[in-house]
């Protein structure tokens, strides 16, 4: 076996030099009078309603596109306001499908402008109404459009450019409408306002709704009981973007007894410290030494029996696992653990809890792997993020963390393909699905994807399986052992190797994660809706070492710029030919924004990696394994779906591979063997609120013959500038325990 390689060197980058591209239409598009004057009308509607209705001072317009754009394709002109883009003022985005063109989505924003801007718009659709009825008869097409740019021409009081970019607006947009919430509310639930320029809690008494400050999330994100909901529902069905039941049901796992008693456990020392977030746990013990208990629930809530088996169960996996479970030794060792008890068993409120985390996580701020076994019955929506899932994005932004989440578990009564609850839609954290020790989904896992886009569970493990009458053993009180299986007892081993990845290997978050994902993967990169991209390997020397056929190297940084590169990766040449495959696994946690609904993740790192290739006009390229030309120079036009589906735009996993065939022959080696890697950042709105985005990557090069070259790689490396560390268990275990060492003084 090869041990991993980790390689340091510089990276290089420049800012986004491109001008961005001429206005135009698509090829074949003829945009129509009349379709300009319907938008107008529309938007004349939304006017007088806005103008009766002023609570909110300003318009919420939603704009209905034909299909999924790219933010190049949204408004450039209509609902623009003096020098602030469109783009600006988008306060919602979803996704809605077209029954009438094959059940395709398409997307739909919605823009908070000020009145003026609604005023300013309808005026210039009906000048650029006029000038199609009096010079094009009517209508417009793309060759007419072409030559329009390269002449002078009069556009009424509109310049040649507004009346150009209107056309251009036009033709991505099916109609403008006010889209208001129509739900029967029984319950509690957890809502989420579009913002307006009027504060939450000023806005809501307009509407005869007084709301305390402890029911309020954030600014826009508020607890709310039926009766309120009913009257806001009443009063502003406009102003709700998001809604969700506040009252959860957490169903807890079933433990059997096992004839099995611990036996005692050496008391910690230095261990590093998992958090686990959870029902209370139970003093009485064998391992309650490795364990620090906060009980965080209230007085008045009281706690049974029953309450203190599932947390208990998920902390004595972390602690001492392998102990019970042999077969799932996975190297380890034992962790301590910090619990905090937030729920019990049965119902409680999401938005309680949510603020409990908050505030567990705000004052342990040493503890970089926290564990959520807790999860909803309920479905996650297709539009939106949960407000727990969110709540979790945000403190991993905020605190440089990662939390573990069980992918929940399907109940007796729901159909095999209900969707995962709350939080697993967390797009940051590392959402673990169970499997049976045949490999296979267990027969209670639910399934993604999450925004109908991204790949949730993240991975798989072994959780036990009723069905097959496996089981993961678990301690819960003083009696013994007992046996469980559930997504709630898979998590924990994940938490255990991301804690080791993270506390004892020095690993960054990104780098660990991205090490999780690439081991579970292997070299058939489809991910599973319910296995996610696949069952990470028991051992974590599996996850630290590669076969000898294989050269596996870590790579980290930071973006400083719009493109982050190196041209210089050398991989090894044999005849003018490398006899590799290769694959990539890049991970980064993106900034998140729930208000942008399906646009959740606002950081976009884009992957290129390939061979280096000097092009037609003299340009040295990278020639993707995977044939990624976006943002390349040259004109590379591709549909916004398509760039999602082929290259995974806007996701913060990205996973390229060459695929493995019969009689597979090395490619030919350009430029002195030189691989190159880029990373292009693109920031979905323009606030540029993000300058450095930390990323962990990993790449495989498999040689095809099954000869280890992974020592003449390093020579290549260092030759190059690369410094080459080989990642040692051994060494990097002693390093942490020499760290660890309490020096006295005498």
């Amino acid at each position: 076996m090869n041990n991993i390689l980790e390689l340091k060197g510089v990276f290089q980058h420049k800012p986004n030099q491109s001008r961005g591209g001429s206005i135009s239409l698509k090829k074949g598009q003829v945009v129509k009078a009349e379709h300009i004057l319907t938008l107008a009308n529309d938007l004349k509607k939304i006017a007088d309603y806005w103008s009766v209705h002023s609570e909110i001072e300003g318009a919420l317009v939603s704009t209905h596109y034909v299909r999924i754009v790219p933010k190049s394709s949204r408004l450039q002109f209509l609902l623009s306001c003096t020098r602030e883009s469109p783009n600006d003022f988008i306060v919602g985005a979803k996704f809605e499908t077209n029954i009438d063109s094959d059940n395709k989505k398409h997307h739909v924003f919605t823009y908070f402008i000020p009145l003026e801007a609604l005023f300013r718009t309808i005026h210039s659709l009906k000048e650029a109404y006029d000038v199609l009825i009096k010079q094009y008869q009517g209508k417009i097409s793309y060759e007419e459009f072409e030559e329009l740019k390269r002449k002078k021409i009069k556009c009424n009081g509109l310049s040649k450019t507004g009346f150009l970019q209107i056309i251009v607006d036009s033709s991505n947009i099916q109609y403008f409408r006010i889209d208001k919430l129509e739900k029967n509310i029984h319950e509690a639930c957890i809502i989420t306002i579009y913002k307006t320029n009027v504060k939450t809690q000023e806005l809501l008494r307009k509407f005869g709704i007084s709301i305390p400050e402890s029911r309020i999330l954030n600014q826009l994100t508020i607890q709310m009981n039926p009766e309120e909901i009913h009257m806001l529902l009443d009063k502003a069905p406009y102003l709700v973007a998001m809604g969700v039941n506040d009252l959860t049901q957490y169903i807890p796992e079933h433990l059997t007894e096992s004839s099995e008693i611990p036996k005692l456990i050496p008391s910690p020392k230095n261990e590093p410290v998992i958090g686990v977030i959870d029902t209370p746990f139970n003093k009485d013990v064998y391992f309650h030494e490795w364990v620090d208990y906060t009980n965080c629930l209230s007085e008045n809530i009281p706690i049974g029996p029953m309450d203190y088996e599932h947390g208990t169960a998920v902390s004595s996996i972390i602690v001492d696992g392998p102990r019970g479970n042999p077969n799932l030794d996975d190297g380890c060792g034992r962790f301590r653990v910090r619990h905090f008890g937030v729920a019990v068993a049965g119902t409680f409120s999401s938005f309680s809890i949510i603020k409990q985390i908050g505030n567990i996580v705000r004052l342990n701020r040493d503890i970089k792997v926290w564990n959520l076994s807790l999860g909803s019955v309920l479905e996650i929506n297709d539009n939106f993020i949960s407000p727990e899932a969110a709540e979790l994005d945000r403190l991993q932004n905020e605190y440089d963390i990662v939390f573990i989440v069980a992918g929940t578990n399907l109940s007796s009564k729901h159909e095999k393909k209900y969707k995962i609850g709350a939080p697993a839609d967390s797009l940051n954290s590392i959402v673990v699905n169970s499997v049976n020790f045949q490999n296979q989904s267990a027969s209670y896992s639910r399934s993604g994807p999450v925004l109908s886009f991204f790949v949730k569970p993240d991975i798989s493990y072994y959780g036990g399986d009723r069905q097959k009458h496996e089981y993961i053993t678990v301690c819960n009180n003083a009696l013994g052992a007992k046996q469980a299986a559930g997504t709630s007892f898979a998590a924990p081993w994940i938490a255990r190797k991301m804690a080791y990845l993270i506390y004892i290997m020095g690993f960054t978050r990104e780098v660990a994660k991205a090490l999780l994902i690439d081991s579970a993967t292997g070299w058939y990169c489809r991910p599973d809706i319910k296995k996610g991209y696949g069952i990470v390997p028991v051992s974590i020397q599996d996850i630290l070492q590669s076969p000898d056929d294989e050269i596996k190297f870590i790579i980290y940084g930071k973006t400083k710029n719009y493109c982050t590169y190196t041209y210089q990766l050398p991989v090894p040449v044999v005849e003018n030919k490398h006899p590799y495959l290769a694959k990539a696994t890049l991970i980064y946690f993106p900034l998140c924004n729930r208000n942008q609904g399906v646009d959740y993740t606002d950081t976009e790192l884009d992957l290129h990696f390939g061979r280096l290739k000097i092009d037609k006009a003299q340009h040295l390229q990278i020639k993707s394994i995977n044939g990624n030309l976006q943002a390349e120079s040259g004109q590379h036009s591709i549909y916004e779906e398509d760039a999602r589906n082929d290259y995974r735009k806007w996701d913060n996993v990205k996973i390229v591979a060459d695929p493995i065939y019969n009689n597979m022959k090395p490619r030919k080696a350009y430029e002195k063997g030189l691989w190159g890697i880029k990373l292009y950042c693109k920031e979905r709105l323009n606030k540029h609120a993000r300058q450095e985005v930390p990323f962990g990557l990993i790449i495989t090069l498999k040689e095809i013959k099954g000869i280890n070259r992974i020592e003449l790689f390093k020579q290549l490396c260092q030759v190059r500038g690369w410094i080459v560390n080989d990642v040692s268990v051994e060494n990097r275990v002693q390093v942490y325990l020499k760290g660890e060492e309490t020096i006295r003084l005498d």
